[in-house]
């Protein structure tokens, strides 16, 4: 056994995780600092992504009891727990060896505080989402989210984020940042939006969910099964979501709008909410026959989108797929679709017009 290890079986260690990745540094305050919570002496070591140790120093005159908490700087950023309320303090009698905890969420940063009706971005840790490739996936949050405690939200999942964002900053006003603090500011921006990067822009058959000669074999299924077995799941774990379809939607463009589609008419049991743009219906004439079969007696709404500049056959085979579903939910008239075309529209690239009408029709118009 090295002498590094008999150190740290000789102290208190500490290990924190947590699903939230951003820089702002992590430290443990309490009644062995006279609880002040940034100081440099307790900030914990970043070893991965939202993965922190700390080692007590051997020598330390620690309390016989010692409470603790984390913090990201300051009281405005210290830990919260499971429904986003203040936790109360750790409390540990132990001197020596490991002690590991998990914290769910944080308070929000002074900056944050100050961005009006912004939602508050968290980026999920990869290691919480096992045995997947590692993506990035952000989770969008209303701005009141940790000031009322006590509320439920819709979650609407926006596959081939790549996609639908294009090369925008997230900062900047037309992106979905500025759409939802704008539908927010209207009283319409109580949703939770979960976004899903690509792992390779170039690779489009990796959202789509149908083989096609030119693409190669699609594995649009896959992701799908990991969205809904994994990382749906997780999201309704770690947050206050409203989980039933009623109230989970999907959407994206191009591949992602395929998807959606695909995910609407395949698992109506999951998703009641399908924001459509642009799909590439190309890919296979499959994506009609499965929805000539869609069949979903219970409430669910579809917001398509097509640019008329956009390609050739997108416009008739946007309206092919509207009349479908349309017809298939005519029995019940339980299924909504509401079909836009712009005729100025260059296939996906008026996306950020068309986000925030769609949105406000699938989730808060009466």
């Amino acid at each position: 056994m090295s002498s590094n290890t008999n150190v740290l079986l000789d102290t208190l260690s500490l290990e924190l995780s947590t699903p939230i990745v951003d820089e702002r540094p992590v430290f443990i305050t309490g009644n062995f600092c006279n609880w002040l919570p940034d100081q440099e002496k307790y900030r914990m070591q970043k070893v991965a992504p939202g993965r922190y140790i700390f080692h007590f120093p051997k020598d330390e005159d620690l309390p016989s009891t010692i409470e603790y908490k984390y913090t990201r700087g300051d009281w405005n950023q210290v830990e919260l727990d499971a429904t986003g309320n203040a936790s109360g303090n750790r409390v540990t009698e132990q001197k020596k060896g490991w002690t590991r905890d998990f914290v769910p969420h944080w308070g929000a940063s002074r900056s944050d505080i100050g961005a009006d009706r912004k939602p508050l971005v968290e980026v999920l840790d990869d290691t919480i989402l096992p045995n997947q490739p590692q993506r990035r996936i952000q989770v969008l949050l209303p701005y009141k989210y940790f000031a009322d405690t006590t509320r439920r939200y819709p979650v609407l999942y926006l596959s081939d984020a790549h996609s639908l964002f294009g090369n925008e900053q997230l900062s900047d006003s037309s992106t979905i940042i500025g759409k939802l603090e704008k539908l927010a500011a209207q009283g319409k921006g109580d949703i939770i939006v979960v976004t899903i990067d690509n792992l390779d822009p170039q690779q489009v058959h990796e959202f789509s969910p149908y083989d096609n000669p030119g693409l190669g074999k699609g594995q649009g299924t896959m992701l799908l099964r990991f969205l809904m077995n994994t990382l749906k799941p997780k999201i309704d774990s770690l947050y206050r979501t409203l989980p039933d379809r009623l109230n989970t939607g999907i959407g994206g463009s191009a591949m992602g709008g395929l998807l959606s589609a695909y995910a609407g008419v395949m698992y109506p049991d999951i998703f009641g909410r399908l924001m459509i743009f642009s799909p590439s219906l190309w890919v296979s004439e499959k994506i009609f026959y499965d929805a000539f079969h869609f069949f979903e007696p219970y409430p669910t709404r579809v917001y398509l989108y097509a640019g008329e500049q956009g390609e050739t056959e997108e416009v008739p085979s946007v309206k092919r797929l509207s009349d479908t579903l349309e017809q298939q939910g005519y029995g019940y008239k339980h299924v909504q679709v509401t079909l836009t075309m712009d005729k100025e529209g260059d296939d996906r690239e008026r996306w950020a017009e068309q986000f925030p009408k769609a949105l406000e029709w699938l989730y808060f118009e009466k």
